[in-house]
């Protein structure tokens, strides 16, 4: 494998990682949360973060699939004791909540 796109890719896949609200509270205090609807791959949309990709990241800031997490959705993932798969394409912190499927 000597594509950077694919290396980046394998490097940030194995650093995701599943994490309760618990440990990603202190993310969203800093302000660096950024919630990734679960129709996207979160490891593409890290990529393309950290790549700089602005035609996708705009698009899905758009479409409202991804976006800086709000109070208000901190409080119901609170409320609910969400977990989420996670990565970091620094300086945030990437998580898409893991929906009833996959804890079953």
């Amino acid at each position: 494998m000597t594509d950077p796109i694919e290396i980046l890719r394998s490097q940030l896949n194995g650093e995701t990682g599943q994490l309760s609200w618990q440990e990603i509270e202190r993310h969203f205090a800093r302000g660096v949360v950024i919630r990734v609807a679960r129709s996207l791959d979160l490891v593409a949309v890290a990529a393309s973060i950290a790549q700089d990709v602005k035609y996708c990241v705009e698009r899905w800031i758009n479409e409202d699939l991804i976006g800086c997490a709000t109070t208000e959705q901190a409080l119901d993932w609170q409320q609910r004791q969400a977990n989420f798969w996670a990565v970091v394409t620094a300086p945030w912190v990437l998580v898409q909540e893991v929906g009833p499927a996959l804890n079953a």
